[in-house]
């Protein structure tokens, strides 16, 4: 079995190029051969993509999602799938599918969309978020990783100014789960079960438990209700594989915040010591025979 692991053409990052070195291994432990291409080895006329032998799999370790359909396009099979990617990529999407299929989420306010050279002009939107969220409240650019593009608006005034940096760009506010200041669990799920999981926590203050903003983290385990719920925004979202972030209710109701389908699992490893790689890559070879 061969297969391409398709990574970002710009991206010249240590902690991803480690992840992308933890395939190779792990495919190679299960007699896989594991080629890396970048984005940029995909540049052609729509349409006239013609490859003299294509692979038994992609494992799409980026958020390309025109990409993506076009490897789906000429038949190849792609973990996860380019309509998943594109879900979780996006938090407004992200937010809609979880809704749709009855998984609770934060309140969530989905902003009138805006175009470049325009904004926000008109904030009235923010009269309905005060009402229903309540300061203070969560802002989330649509786009965004490692808890970044990720702000809390104390006040009207905060609100606006937050608004008026995203600029243009697309955005979601949330009701701020005052539970779970400062923490979360990160649920880990191939095929549909829990692999691995850690409890983040921030003790600076910050209102985000991401690792990449000082958090920290130990090995944790989950319970029957937060595993059933991380499975079940795994299935609604659509992924092969998955990082689901729970949030803390006041109830013990799990709050699922998003679903990463790139988790990056480095952190996971030093918590736990189970390679995401190694379950990832025997997924994928179970999927395809």
């Amino acid at each position: 079995m061969n297969g391409w692991l398709v990574v970002n053409n710009f991206i010249d990052s240590y902690k991803f190029k480690e992840l992308y070195n933890w395939f190779i291994d792990a495919s190679k432990k299960s007699d896989v051969e594991l080629s890396i291409k970048t984005t940029g080895d995909f540049v052609s006329i729509l349409g006239k993509e013609i490859y003299n032998e294509l692979p038994d799999f992609v494992l799409f370790w980026d958020k390309d999602i025109y990409l993506a359909q076009r490897l789906e396009n000429m038949g190849v099979r792609v973990f996860n799938s380019a309509h998943a990617i594109e879900v979780c990529d996006n938090k407004a999407l992200t937010a809609i599918q979880l809704s749709k299929n009855n998984i609770t989420i934060p309140k969530t306010i989905i902003a009138p969309k805006t175009f470049e050279g325009i904004g926000y002009k008109n904030t009235r939107f923010l009269e309905y978020a005060e009402e229903e969220l309540k300061y203070p409240f969560i802002i989330k650019e649509v786009y965004g990783s490692f808890g970044h593009q990720v702000y809390l608006a104390d006040n009207r005034e905060k609100a606006e100014i937050i608004i008026n940096r995203i600029g243009h760009k697309d955005f979601i506010m949330q009701e701020l789960i005052k539970n779970s200041w400062g923490k979360d669990i990160r649920i880990n799920i191939v095929g549909n079960c829990e692999v691995a999981s850690m409890y983040r926590y921030n003790t600076e203050g910050d209102f985000r438990s991401n690792i990449t903003l000082g958090g920290k983290m130990k090995q944790y385990t989950p319970s029957k209700e937060q595993v059933e719920i991380a499975i079940q925004a795994c299935v609604a979202v659509g992924v092969d594989f998955g990082g689901v972030d729970i949030l803390f209710s006041d109830n013990d109701t799990p709050i699922v915040c998003e679903v990463n389908s790139n988790p990056h699992f480095k952190s996971t490893y030093d918590c736990t010591g189970i390679n995401m790689a190694e379950i990832i890559i025997e997924h994928i070879i179970r999927k395809c025979n």
